[in-house]
């Protein structure tokens, strides 16, 4: 390194550190009438263990001290271990949120807390571990080893993150009686009641120092690729293999003492490289530094937050907001030709059987008077004509469940073809996040139940991701891996806000998590035929709309070609997506993935022309969510679980599916 360089390096630790002690000062006065100097009259006290007279000495020996400890330690974990991960697969984006290891480390942990309680104390941060590592290779799995370097891993992480999060919302649902802890643990929580947990983790965290006196000389020479490093005398594999594991422990740890703390591992490293890391060495330390000061940056926002709105604002959920945007922009940059995702969609027949539309009308009839009819007793199965009180439950029920599947079902389609995107969905591109995180707000903001705010706040929230996303994603031609990671990106910032609304524990929070389930329990008669009605004219719209639609499809050069006005035919049908996602958000709550699955089940079996294909996703997600909403109300009998969870657990199977296809062709 030259005499230049070294100055360079030692200016940027030198200014980075004053940062830090800067920061961390002044986190301290945050909320406190101590000055720093009465502060510092209590730490000798402090160690020799005496109690503070009053209670501001307290507050800042037994809350604020140990906060700011455990902030730097998380912090600079967190952007260790995406630096480590970032050098040994190349990839600048990879991190323990990219990778799906957090939650993997979240529902293990949810697990062990809902059944295994006696377990916590002594074994929590190994089942994180435990998660963390199977996540991890379901990861691999998916997105092969050889693709560690590009998108598909990401991909793969966050399709995995999508599944693990609804199994773990069903499991919360099922045990709603340890909802609001786990929220509040889920959201990312720093706040300290003494310095129990940093004498739990700081032993934890001794594994750093192994990773810091191996992973210089490795990361060294696997920049020299692996044929490289081997011929250098380095045996790839068992050294890979014991830095991912040591990151995962420290992940795993971090975790379990704080929850889930999103974005810190992702931008570190990258900002650390930006402001000139070169060497493997000094990438690790000098990410280290920045993520302590990143996590003490976040945590003071969410403290000065706090203060001025009197809800605690999680540190996770700071993080999220100013990590969410920056995910996009570094997609943005790191995007290149070899990260384009190719999706190839299971074979097809060539056009639809005379039997099949028939067939799914008859199956949605059967499912019908499956509903109706038959039910579950505390000792057996039981067919009957229902009462007076039971049909008026059940039928809403029903046919809440059957336009919900038939509109977004129709709205994938749309989007599908408007986009040229067979991944893109209302779910997957955040756009019913949008109308979630609307209607939650609102339901807040003005303290109305969320069944009060209205199709129109949920419209307007779809409008307004969709609107983001087509404007970033213009660039890259709607690239597909383009616009998931956008929309994961919008739907991890508005997850986040909304589980910080969750994380407040008022009374309206088991109404909420039920309705984030996307369940058809709350569905009253006219609510039911309101949503059918509404449904049923925004597709009578679209089928009427179908040749712009078909035009649209073959290319907009084409369809301006043959007359079309192309950009209001656009923004109609954009509008009818975002209405007909808005019209179920509000009546059911947020339903994933069938907006995925009925537009390609329909290809597959033949549905190639516009309107064949509406027609039949229609069919198709009517049968799923009615399907799915029999069997929640049965499978664990006599609880419930939503029919959105299940079509969530079934939809993220099929996605990861679809992209193991997808990669090994």
């Amino acid at each position: 390194m030259s005499t230049t360089s070294k100055k360079n390096t030692l200016h940027k630790y030198f200014i980075t550190t004053l940062l830090l002690i800067f920061t961390a000062l002044c986190s301290l006065q945050l909320g406190t009438d101590l000055t720093l100097t009465q502060q510092w009259e209590l730490v000798p006290s402090l160690l020799l263990g005496e109690q503070p007279d009053a209670f501001a000495g307290y507050l800042f020996s037994y809350a604020q001290l140990p906060r700011l400890a455990i902030t730097l330690m998380i912090g600079a974990m967190l952007g260790l271990v995406g630096s480590l991960m970032q050098q040994l697969t190349q990839n600048p984006m990879m991190s323990p949120l990219t990778l799906g290891t957090s939650s993997g480390a979240w529902l293990a942990l949810v697990i062990v807390n809902i059944w295994f309680p006696e377990l916590i104390a002594d074994y929590s941060a190994m089942a994180a571990m435990v998660g963390a590592t199977l996540t991890m290779g379901l990861v691999l799995l998916i997105a092969g080893i050889r693709n560690l370097s590009g998108l598909p891993i990401v991909l793969s992480g966050m399709a995995v993150n999508i599944l693990l999060g609804a199994v773990a919302t069903a499991i919360i649902l099922l045990n709603d009686q340890y909802a609001k802890n786990l929220f509040i643990w889920g959201a990312g929580d720093l706040t300290q009641n003494g310095w129990e947990q940093v004498q739990w983790l700081l032993p934890r965290l001794t594994v750093s120092i192994l990773v810091l006196a191996i992973a210089p000389r490795v990361l060294a020479l696997l920049r020299l690729g692996h044929q490289g490093a081997a011929a250098r005398g380095l045996n790839v594999i068992p050294f890979f293999l014991l830095l991912i594991m040591g990151g995962l422990w420290l992940i795993a740890s971090s975790i379990t003492a704080v929850g889930v703390i999103s974005f810190i591992g992702l931008l570190a490293p990258n900002i650390a490289r930006t402001l000139g890391a070169r060497t493997p060495k000094d990438e690790l330390y000098f990410s280290m530094l920045l993520g302590a000061l990143m996590l003490i940056l976040t945590d003071s926002l969410a403290i000065g937050l706090s203060q001025l709105s009197a809800d605690m604002i999680p540190s996770g959920t700071a993080a999220a907001a100013i990590g969410a945007p920056a995910l996009i922009w570094f997609t943005r940059r790191k995007l290149q030709a070899q990260d384009q995702l190719a999706i190839q969609l299971p074979p097809s027949r060539d056009k639809l059987t005379r039997w099949t539309m028939p067939s799914l009308v008859f199956l949605i009839a059967a499912l019908s008077a499956l509903t109706l009819l038959l039910t579950q007793t505390d000792s057996n199965w039981q067919a009957s004509l229902p009462t007076a009180f039971s049909w008026d439950v059940r039928w809403p029920r029903l046919l809440t469940a059957l336009s919900a599947g038939a509109g977004l079902a129709v709205s994938g389609t749309v989007l599908q073809r408007l986009i040229y995107n067979p991944l893109a969905s209302p779910d997957i591109l955040g756009i019913s996040a949008g109308s979630t995180f609307m209607l939650v707000g609102s339901s807040l903001a003005f303290g109305t139940t969320i069944f009060d705010a209205g199709n129109g706040i949920a419209f307007l929230g779809a409008m307004l991701v969709l609107a983001i996303i087509l404007l970033l994603g213009r660039r890259h031609q709607f690239a597909p891996s383009m616009l998931i990671l956008t929309g994961i990106a919008l739907t991890a910032f508005i997850e986040a806000l909304v589980q910080f609304a969750l994380s407040r524990g008022t009374d309206d929070i088991y109404t909420i998590l039920g309705w984030l389930a996307g369940s058809t329990y709350r569905a009253t008669p006219t609510g039911a035929i309101t949503l059918f009605i509404g449904v049923s004219i925004v597709i009578g719209i679209i089928f009427a709309t179908s040749r712009w639609l078909t035009l649209i499809s073959a290319g907009q050069a084409f369809a301006k070609a043959r007359g079309l006005n192309v950009s209001p035919s656009f923004a109609l049908l954009l509008a009818c997506v975002a209405l007909l996602c808005a019209m179920v958000t509000t009546t059911m709550g947020p339903v994933a993935f069938i907006g995925l699955l009925a537009p390609h089940i329909a290809v597959m079996m033949g549905a190639k022309t516009v309107k064949i294909q509406l027609a039949t996703a229609a069919l198709i997600g009517a049968n799923l969510m009615i399907f799915a909403d029999w069997l929640g109300q049965n499978i664990v009998y006599p609880s419930q679980i939503a029919a959105g969870t299940l079509v969530s657990v079934i939809g993220g199977i099929y996605f990861i599916l679809l992209l193991i296809r997808g990669r090994m062709n």
